[in-house]
């Protein structure tokens, strides 16, 4: 058999029928939830539900004129919040087992290639994710938080509601989280072909005009928050053309290397 034969049937024998494709999903899926409930147990009993969001609302305490407190509005906040951030402390740190879950279940059905193409990017794309709610938490909230508090009027007693603050803390992770998920953004549409390296050079100026607006919505009113949205942005950005001329090079299918290859387009078969 030649070498073109046994890449077409690198998949062969692996099909397995539809009732078994759902019986594996059902026990992936089991995986995964008992994975998250798993760290969930754990965070209950160290540090603690109420540990925990004061963990999280530490860069706003710290912020607060001396004597404030953040108060619960609903009756039963004080229970329901600790255990909802609980909830999602342990969605995302259990992260990385959900994600080898999927991996897991497609890896079977794609060639060397693809799995070249899909695992990096799965990798890249989670650390990203936490490097990007790493850096809201520990650098934008210290900056943001007491120049907040500064424009407050002298004549406003600044208690915030601490479902309130989840909902902003959640929604500021998530944007940071995505924003830093450009270089991936940029590597895939450079693969699939949709843009070229020499027209995602060409765009630099655009994507800085569209991540200042993007900056500007999610982020709080001020400077300092903005730029710090909007740097990594850029920064991530130029990174992402940088790995798209690396990764094309290393995930092209066994037919496109021939092609590329003057030495095998002039081999006999």
């Amino acid at each position: 058999m030649n070498e073109t034969g046994s890449k077409e049937d690198e998949l062969a024998g692996s099909e397995q029928p539809f009732v078994q494709h759902l019986f594996e999903l059902r026990d992936r899926l089991l995986r995964a939830i008992y994975g998250i409930a798993a760290v969930f147990g754990v965070l209950v009993f160290f540090p603690g539900p109420s540990k925990l969001y004061d963990l999280l609302a530490m860069p706003l305490v710290r912020a607060l004129p001396e004597g404030s407190k953040m108060i619960a509005v609903g009756v039963v906040s004080p229970f329901l919040v600790p255990i909802k951030v609980s909830v999602m402390a342990a969605i995302a740190m259990a992260l990385p087992w959900i994600l080898y879950q999927v991996w897991a279940f497609v890896a079977p059905g794609l060639y060397k290639h693809e799995k070249k193409l899909v695992l990096p990017l799965v990798a890249a794309s989670t650390l990203l994710f936490y490097a990007g709610a790493a850096f809201c938490y520990f650098f934008v909230f210290g900056q943001a938080f007491p120049a907040i508090q500064k424009m407050a009027p002298a004549s406003v007693s600044v208690s915030p509601d601490i479902e309130a603050y989840l909902d902003f803390v959640i929604t500021m992770f998530i944007a940071f989280g995505v924003a830093f998920e450009v270089p991936i953004v940029v590597v895939i549409l450079a693969r699939m072909k949709v843009v070229t390296i020499a027209q995602l050079k060409a765009f630099r100026s655009y994507f800085i005009v569209a991540a200042a607006a993007v900056a500007g919505l999610v982020t709080p009113p001020d400077p300092v928050s903005m730029l710090a949205l909007l740097v990594p942005m850029c920064v991530l950005y130029e990174l992402g053309i940088w790995a798209a001329q690396i990764f094309i090079r290393h995930t092209q299918a066994p037919d496109a290397e021939s092609a590329n290859d003057p030495a095998a387009s002039t081999a006999e078969p």
